[in-house]
């Protein structure tokens, strides 16, 4: 009887090891760790209270370098062209989309490690209007749009407003 109580509460005896963690929590202590390491390396280092989003826009800014998405430059023969017919000396950056996964990621361990909701640099309006950016100077570097979803009337259903296609992850 006592088994099937641990089985149904989720408990295990001692001796188990505990779970391993999600590939989500596991690449969220990824990047935290190598956010704090990025910090630390600051001279004078920088200390989580001391952390603004200019801290979290330079750390992107190095980032980059790591980048594997080419984004064309505007004087580029090729920008706007989503399959452009020949390469290009334009810089690799990191895409929107992983940046945009970082940042969620590093806004919720900010705060798991202590740091308030009131004062998180990853969830500065500065940081957003970065992203929002960087998603737009992506997009008509690559010539592919993106278009603002509008918000659902009561009325609508997928088939109509083209939902199903582009599910929303927010």
């Amino acid at each position: 009887m006592d088994r099937g109580k641990e089985l149904v509460e989720g408990s295990s005896r001692s001796g188990d090891p505990p779970p391993s963690p999600s590939r989500y929590e596991s690449q969220k202590r990824r990047d935290w760790n190598t956010f704090r390491q990025y910090m630390r390396n600051q001279r004078p280092p920088v200390s989580l209270s001391q952390c603004t989003s200019t801290h979290v826009l330079e750390f992107l800014g190095y980032l980059d370098q790591f980048g594997k998405t080419k984004v064309h430059m505007q004087g580029c023969i090729f920008y706007g062209d989503p399959e452009p017919p020949a390469p290009c000396t334009c810089p690799l950056r990191q895409a929107w989309g992983s940046l945009d996964s970082l940042i969620g990621r590093l806004r919720a361990a900010y705060e798991e490690n202590g740091g308030s909701s009131e004062t998180n640099p990853f969830a500065s309006s500065t940081i957003r209007l970065y992203l929002r950016e960087v998603k737009e100077g992506q997009a008509k570097a690559r010539g592919i749009p993106y278009k603002k979803k509008k918000k659902k009337s009561k009325g609508d259903d997928d088939s109509t407003t083209g939902g199903a296609d582009f599910p929303n992850l927010h």
